[in-house]
């Protein structure tokens, strides 16, 4: 690992390092397979690091002692390790497998096309509140079997949590608690009265499902649909957030999409990993490790950064290059045991976007004088104003 004295770990909270995290990652993969991190602990950087690290939770850890976001029981599936893990995910697999997705896909399409009616012969629009929020939202209200007219509700409660307000580490663990306690309450009342009254939606189906023979509990229910609120209401978003602003900056690779829109399927896997919205994720050392000469100590934090190994010239050598059309591997949705549940969902969303949308809107800007400023860790644009011929 780097010395602290080679490497600022604050550098990962600079404002430019979310504006263009690649040259970031570049400059931190030449320090070292690891880094310190900008909250303690390591960051590992290089791809095959970042793969074992993603590949042996018996080492590196994703229970709750990874992150802390105020809530009072373990996110299920991503808080449960191996050998628990795996009959929570065979429970959840078929819901989002790839077959069942695809059937929602007519779905998705009337809702991009219901939601561009609404701004189209405006001109403009300012993305993430005309599209790239209320779209994923609305899909994975309708599938949880919520109501998608309290959705400015559970986008405050999830923001609360994902980026709650503070002006420390104290204060911005008690808004955490704060508002992961709204949302555990909110759950738990829903849960009674899906068992009450069952409906045709997830929860009903959760209230009434057996995992190894026996019932899911209250708090497991509880931890699963914690979990699909805030990754359902929030990674999609940031993801058609971080592709709308690179294509409207790249119209050459835009035009790509218009001409030929076969090319869109390689085309979100390539914006996957070279914009990778979820930049990294957390996990806490069980045991002692070794990563390329860094030692790792039991019960270390460790952040692993997916986008560092996505742009990781040593296992890409042209990884700087921007190329739709190529297969992509990238680990955008993770790997290992915990790799994104919702990833077949996600794609479908964003594929089904990209197409409606550049049918409809081929030419686009970004509206003069705007400055783009990222958030980073979960990447997300604050503003996105867009401009186009009525």
């Amino acid at each position: 690992m780097a010395e602290s004295g080679t490497f600022d770990p604050n550098l990962f909270l600079d404002p430019e390092t979310g504006r263009n995290p690649q040259a970031f990652y570049k400059k931190a993969r030449a320090v070292g397979a690891a880094v310190p991190g900008p909250f303690g602990g390591i960051e590992i950087m290089r791809r095959a690091e970042v793969e074992f690290a993603l590949q042996h939770p018996e080492i590196f850890s994703s229970a709750m002692e990874a992150v802390d976001l105020g809530q009072s029981v373990p996110l299920i599936p991503l808080q449960v390790d191996p050998p628990e893990h795996s009959k929570y995910r065979k429970l959840l697999d078929p819901i989002f497998a790839p077959k069942r997705m695809n059937l929602i896909e007519p779905d998705i399409a009337q809702l991009v096309n219901e939601f561009i009616d609404g701004f189209i012969d405006d001109g403009s629009c300012e993305f993430t509140t005309a599209l790239a929020e209320p779209l994923p939202s609305s899909v994975f209200l309708r599938l949880l079997g919520l109501p998608v007219s309290e959705l400015a509700m559970f986008l405050e409660m999830k923001n609360g949590i994902l980026r709650p307000a503070g002006d420390d580490l104290e204060q911005v663990q008690a808004a955490q608690r704060v508002n992961a306690a709204e949302v555990e309450r909110f759950f738990a009342e829903t849960l009674a009265d899906r068992r009450k009254r069952p409906q045709e939606d997830l929860l009903s189906m959760f209230a009434s499902a057996e995992v190894g023979g026996d019932r899911l509990t209250d708090d497991e229910i509880l931890g699963i649909c914690f979990l699909f609120l805030i990754a359902g209401l929030d990674t999609v978003t940031d993801t058609l957030e971080c592709f709308f602003a690179y294509l409207a900056q790249h119209p050459q690779q835009r035009r790509l999409l218009v001409d030929d829109p076969s090319i869109i399927p390689t085309a979100v896997e390539e914006l996957l990993r070279w914009e990778t919205p979820v930049t990294g994720v957390a996990r806490v050392a069980k045991q002692d490790a070794e990563l390329d000469g860094c030692p790792v100590h039991k019960g270390d934090h460790v952040g692993v950064s997916i986008g560092s190994a996505n742009t990781d010239e040593r296992a890409l050598p042209d990884a700087d290059d921007v190329i739709l059309t190529r297969n992509s591997k990238h680990l955008a949705f993770g790997a290992g045991v915990h790799r994104c549940l919702g990833s077949h969902l996600a794609r479908l969303e964003l594929r089904t976007t990209l197409r409606e949308w550049h049918r409809r809107i081929p030419d686009y800007e970004i509206a003069p004088g705007t400055e783009l400023n990222f958030m980073f860790g979960l990447r997300q644009v604050d503003t996105l104003p867009l401009l186009w011929s009525a």
